[in-house]
């Protein structure tokens, strides 16, 4: 699809600006009764490298959030501060309404944790993994084995429920691992680059898996530098860059304020193209193809008032396309970095301060 070229300066201005998590002053309030998680003024520093300066995020129940960045960004580190792995340097944040520095066992019995690799262990089987977890969650013998059967079956994994994980393929090893963070039925799930790895075909199942898991009111916290799988998932997104948040939104807002979206028009011969371009206000012309460009946001309301003026005229197009910015364009628009070149790094984003 063809995308106009944007300046950043110009995409950086266009697109709305990170809202504040309706928390007040960092550190000063407590979190919405709605948001699952919650995060104000949160910083983070390794050494002289400031990862996180001050940012703030709200992320309502039964929802799915994502948090875009490239390599170094600080979203591997947002995680490790959110389920209480490394403290934060200064913010404060909540989980389920739990203070994270102050009440980390709470947080920890709300929450499940699946990070970049499978925490599976190879020489046990899928089950044996599963009742392993269950047994640390203390849950007890019969009702840990009854978690651990159901899971299995909800995962389409009972076939090979009672085969060594080292024999699994890498989509079967990532649904047992996130299987394995279900067995303590947490509230809230942190995702971090959960795809990494897989192929078409078992990313897409995971994303039937998350999006179920969504329906029966699980709130999911995700990392990832897939921007196709931010697009098809998340109701909001937030863009991290530099330790800040530089965008925030639903996929459909952050596209729609990046320029470069129009609708494409043929039609049937030169007099027809001739006299629609004179009643609309073209970006492109092609006189070989008889097509014109016409600048728009994607609504509605744009391309209604793009066929009247055609009616108005007296003229039909042969086709219409809409053409709109994807997340790629915001995150190049953002960061000045595509996605082809964090994509290079990935193994960076597994450091500590990534």
């Amino acid at each position: 699809m063809p995308h106009d070229t944007v300046s950043q300066a110009a995409a950086r201005s266009a697109l709305p600006q990170p809202r504040a998590a309706a928390l007040g002053n960092a550190g000063q309030c407590a979190p919405e009764p709605a948001a699952a998680l919650a995060v104000s003024g949160l910083r983070k520093s390794f050494s002289e490298k400031l990862v996180l300066d001050g940012i703030d995020l709200s992320v309502a129940a039964g929802t799915v959030f994502a948090l875009l960045g490239p390599n170094g960004a600080g979203k591997t580190t947002a995680v490790h501060i959110l389920s209480t792995l490394i403290p934060g340097d200064g913010g404060r944040a909540w989980v389920a309404g739990h203070d994270v520095a102050a009440e980390p066992d709470a947080v920890r019995a709300v929450i499940g944790v699946t990070g970049q690799f499978s925490a599976v262990d190879g020489l046990l089987t899928g089950r044996e993994n599963l009742i392993l977890m269950a047994d640390l969650h203390r849950l007890g013998k019969a009702e840990g084995r009854r978690r651990a059967d159901a899971l299995l079956g909800r995962f389409d994994l009972a076939e090979a429920g009672g085969q060594r994980v080292m024999t699994y393929s890498g989509g079967m090893k990532r649904r047992l691992d996130l299987a394995m963070t279900l067995i303590g039925a947490p509230q809230v799930i942190f995702l971090d680059e959960p795809t990494t790895g897989l192929d078409p075909r078992s990313r897409r199942e995971l994303w039937r898996i998350i999006r179920e898991l969504v329906a029966d009111g699980v709130t999911i916290f995700l990392t990832t530098q897939y921007l196709e799988e931010a697009d098809q998932l998340a109701d909001q997104v937030a863009v991290l860059d530099q330790g800040r948040i530089v965008a925030h939104g639903s996929p459909a807002e952050l596209k729609r304020r990046v320029p470069g979206g129009h609708i494409s028009l043929r039609f049937a011969d030169p007099e027809a193209l001739d006299r629609a371009a004179d009643c609309l206000d073209v970006s492109a012309r092609d006189d070989e193809t008889f097509t014109i460009q016409v600048p728009s946001d994607g609504a509605v309301r744009a391309l209604r008032s793009v066929l009247d003026r055609l009616d108005a005229a007296g003229v039909e197009a042969e086709e219409l396309s809409v053409h709109m910015p994807d997340l790629d364009d915001v995150f190049l628009a953002l960061t000045g970095r595509g996605t082809e070149e964090t994509h290079e790094n990935d193994s960076a984003e597994g450091t500590t301060a990534s």
